[in-house]
């Protein structure tokens, strides 16, 4: 059996869970992706509150526990799933976190800030399991096989974007981006280095056009210019991404319907919407596999 890279969704919604009946097929949590490596340690983009889901998982039940988090910047959003991750409650748990602190702090100087009394009654320190932090700046590096760039996006606050490579496939992670307030179609030159002929483009479509228009600056983007990234990186499928709380399941529905009725002008080969226990497997192709192996 050949082996594939996996993306499975545990969290896909952006700014605050929103469990409900209307919300039930693609889910109420908020951000948290895992990237599952042949041979390697899971890969996580994101702590939202999807984190604990992945936390009941059976491949969370076996020690020891070990994975790399990539986190994209650090609204509440983003990191609250962290003390809910059931492995952090055995020892012989670690966690390696990258991320950009706040400006002028450090990713440790953020997260005691965060998780600490009066605002959560412990800090991540108190956790069983090791959580290791690790402050991010731009570039690029190794976790087992894989090669991960991080580079700056556009949102408010600081903000990372990744992309991971590995065996000839490539998934960029795009979770919060602010379009421009201008109605240009003009896209950030370090977003498109990072979705540069992706084979998977996780990203934000938080917002239609007439919501964009009363929220300009809340740091995130339409459908429209999703696909519109999608186009100018030149990427194989795109995921939209980072669903509002206020969507319903009927709604992303209808996004998709139109996102996909563009793709086609757009030359975007495949349109799909973020889906809470979807998996996407990624398989490298056979001359890849062969360069790849020892002889």
């Amino acid at each position: 059996m050949r082996e594939t890279l996996d993306i499975t969704f545990f969290g896909v919604r952006g700014s605050t869970p929103s469990p409900c009946e209307e919300n039930r097929r693609y889910g109420g949590n908020t951000s948290c992706v895992v990237l599952d490596v042949p041979g390697g340690d899971p890969i996580l983009f994101d702590l939202g509150t999807g984190l604990q889901f992945f936390g009941l998982n059976e491949r969370c039940g076996s020690a020891p526990f070990r994975a790399t988090a990539l986190v994209s910047h650090l609204h509440w959003d983003h990191i609250q799933g962290l003390p809910f991750f059931a492995p952090l409650h055995c020892a012989d748990t670690q966690i390696d976190v990258y991320g950009p602190g706040d400006e002028g702090s450090t990713l440790e100087k953020s997260l005691d800030m965060f998780m600490t009394p009066p605002f959560f009654p412990i800090c991540y320190r108190e956790l069983e399991g090791r959580v290791s932090l690790h402050d991010t700046i731009e570039g690029s590096f190794d976790v087992g096989s894989a090669r991960i760039t991080a580079r700056s996006v556009p949102h408010l606050g600081r903000t990372f974007g990744y992309r991971v490579d590995w065996s000839g496939l490539s998934v960029a992670y795009i979770s919060d981006h602010q379009q421009p307030v201008d109605g240009s179609s003009t896209v950030d030159d370090q977003v498109l280095a990072l979705a540069d002929s992706v084979d998977l483009l996780i990203h934000d479509a938080q917002f239609t056009p007439a919501e964009f228009a009363k929220r300009p600056h809340w740091g995130h983007c339409t459908v429209d210019y999703a696909l519109e990234v999608a186009h100018q990186a030149g990427v194989g499928e795109l995921v939209l991404f980072h669903h509002d709380p206020a969507h319903s399941d009927d709604e992303i529905d209808r996004l998709l319907f139109e996102a996909r009725s563009r793709a086609t002008e757009l030359d975007v080969g495949c349109v799909s919407a973020a889906v809470e226990g979807k998996t996407i497997s990624l398989m490298p192709a056979e001359d890849t596999l062969a360069a790849a192996a020892p002889r």
